[in-house]
């Protein structure tokens, strides 16, 4: 039933005029505060004109950067409260990966499933400067979304053609793929910290 919803709900927007306002709204958000990646709705919209898929992987990038940049002004302008509000448990993790790594921090958050919110309101809690928040989001999230937007450029009635008959399937194991990806960055990031504690 919740894929079933999933898909009817990606089609109504896919056949909307609004669609790709739609879509830029939802990448703003999502990197300050909503939950859901704009992938699926990005993907749905290119499948149904894959002329446009490389400009719809552009407006995601610079929506997904432009939402960045209000999680950046709100972590610089409200601090450390704010991180704690919106990144949950994540926050020490974050943190730790932002002290070893700051520019590419960003860079890897862009192209992974891990919540994009909080390593923007990090950057702007810890002074990553506001530049290079920037190119590092364009970096990652252009990769990431550029990826998608190539695919159905190139490929888009294969793609579609493959979805429509295994839509289920695709749904379940990008989920799994995301939960193992999820797992395995915290695995890592515990067992770097554990390692700098010993060397301590």
């Amino acid at each position: 039933m919740v894929l079933h919803d999933l898909r009817e709900w990606l089609v109504a927007w896919a056949d909307s005029p609004a669609g790709p306002i739609a879509l830029a709204l939802i990448t703003a958000a999502e990197a300050v505060f909503f939950p859901v990646p704009p992938d699926p709705l990005l993907i749905a919209l290119a499948l149904r004109n894959p002329d446009a898929a490389l400009l719809l992987a552009g407006l995601t990038t610079v929506a997904s950067t432009a939402g960045g940049l209000v999680g950046h002004w709100l972590g610089v302008r409200l601090g450390r409260p704010v991180l704690q509000r919106f990144g949950g448990g994540s926050v020490e993790r974050v943190e730790a990966m932002f002290a070893r790594y700051g520019f590419w921090a960003v860079v890897v958050a862009g192209l992974t499933p891990i919540p994009y919110k909080v390593f923007t309101i990090t950057a702007g809690v810890l002074g990553l400067p506001r530049l290079q928040f920037v190119v590092a989001s364009l970096v990652g999230r252009g990769l990431r979304f550029g990826a998608f937007g190539v695919a159905i450029f190139l490929w888009g009635d294969r793609v579609r053609a493959f979805l429509e008959e295994q839509f289920d399937v695709v749904v379940l194991a990008l989920t799994a793929g995301l939960v193992a990806v999820g797992v395995g960055w915290l695995l890592w990031v515990r067992l770097r910290r554990s390692r700098g504690e010993g060397d301590v």
